[in-house]
């Protein structure tokens, strides 16, 4: 699934994954380097949480505000030298307002200075499974050797939800009160679209725009993230873009009837919890399994910023006709005006739905590979109900061509139209 914003962006890279199994829905440089920005301070909160957990840090205890913390570039809450913050503050402040000073304040009470916190969150990132990622800072301001990639990413925010469920309530704030000052969130996702309940975005002028979400409809919960955003308005529509269609994909992948294949990608992610964590609610057993095994290919840095252009129109068009779930969806409009017309073929009638659902595949698994059509068993209640095992949803001639193959391998069929 390839979509218009990684055209002409050597800083793009994104990933969806559905958590119900842990199928990934769409990757595009997954494991090429990049530049995190504030998706950064994911890992801060992760280790601030796991304080938390095992009673290194209290919500209400005051952390001092050093010099080096003050002294740090917007965003920030502005803090001075001397002063303090609470621990719950702190953790709104970095999730709402993304505050660069106190992600120091932060790092210099878990680690003792700024440089072994990083420290600390590298071997955290190992320990998940993030083998592309090196922190330096806890903030994500620029520096060359603070790189990461979209699955590690992914993976960081799966963790995050699920190792700590008591605490992941705060990626989801969109304000919060400092001091008399309101702030609010940078993150419009978690407003604007339906079911988003959390994580991040990020920004500098290396990284582009990233974003990390999770959004949940019905029992099916995606995580995705998008980095390398031209804007923090095109990353937000490519986002919305990237959810809805897979949701569309996953929707459309558990329905059992579709003669097409549905299986664009076979790639599979595991998250492993660690032993003291709460597993999800969301998460199947069968999910919580190794951490992430991945092939990628090293690089030595991220992509640098070029001075392409955003993709033009005619870009646009041709990234979307080769995005193959957009055909599929295509596909399922066409093949719904043809089943509203009634063209199909009936290969069996049984006494059994079981024996006609097993048949009518059967029949499908002989005809070629890019026939459209919609297993579909039509019961015909008398005393004893009769199952018809039918292929639908085709074009007369389709029909007609679809039982001349299935004869000449000698399968009984006929063609039928269910509107006459």
């Amino acid at each position: 699934m390839s979509l218009p914003l990684q055209a002409s962006n050597p800083r793009y890279a994104g990933m969806v994954v559905d958590l119900d199994g842990g199928e990934v829905l769409y990757a595009e440089n997954a494991d090429a380097r990049r530049y995190p920005a504030s998706l950064t301070k994911v890992m801060t909160l992760y280790l601030a949480f796991e304080a938390l957990e095992e009673g290194r840090l209290r919500l209400d205890e005051p952390l001092p505000v050093s010099s080096q913390a003050a002294s740090m570039p917007a965003s920030k809450l502005w803090l001075s030298s001397g002063s303090s913050i609470l621990v719950d503050e702190a953790i709104r402040a970095l999730a709402v307002r993304s505050a660069n000073d106190v992600a120091v304040v932060m790092a210099e009470a878990l680690g003792g200075s700024e440089d072994r916190f990083a420290q600390l969150m590298t071997a955290k990132a190992r320990e998940l499974g993030m083998r592309n990622t090196t922190f330096r800072n806890a903030s994500g301001l620029p520096d060359d050797r603070q790189v990461t990639t979209a699955r590690d990413m992914v993976t960081l925010a799966v963790r995050v939800m699920q190792d700590f469920p008591d605490y992941y309530h705060y990626f989801g704030l969109q304000e919060f009160t400092y001091r008399g000052t309101r702030h609010t969130s940078h993150n419009r996702l978690v407003r604007d679209y339906p079911g988003a309940d959390g994580l991040k975005t990020g920004f500098i002028r290396a990284s582009g725009f990233n974003v990390l979400t999770t959004a949940k409809r019905g029992d099916r919960r995606l995580m995705a993230v998008v980095m390398g955003g031209f804007t923090a308005q095109s990353r937000d529509k490519h986002m919305t873009n990237l959810l809805n269609r897979s949701f569309i994909r996953a929707g459309l992948r558990d329905q059992p009837n579709w003669v097409a294949n549905v299986n664009f990608a076979d790639e599979y992610m595991a998250f492993a919890q660690t032993p003291s964590a709460t597993p999800a609610p969301s998460a199947p057993p069968s999910t919580l399994a190794s951490s992430v095994m991945a092939e990628y290919t090293p690089e030595v840095a991220p992509s640098e910023p070029t001075s392409q252009a955003p993709p033009t129109a005619s870009d646009r068009q041709q990234q979307e006709e080769e995005d193959p779930l957009q055909a599929f969806i295509e596909r399922e409009r066409v093949m719904a005006a043809r089943a509203a017309g009634g063209w199909g073929i009936q290969v069996g009638a049984f006494s059994q739905e079981d024996q006609a659902q097993r048949y009518a595949r059967q029949a499908a698994t002989y005809l070629p590979r890019d026939l459209d059509g919609q297993v579909a068993i039509d019961t015909s209640v008398g005393q004893s109900p009769i199952f018809r095992a039918r292929l639908m949803a085709l074009e007369e001639q389709q029909a007609r061509q679809a039982c001349e193959q299935l004869r000449s391998r000698g399968m009984d069929c006929m063609v039928v139209n269910a509107s006459l």
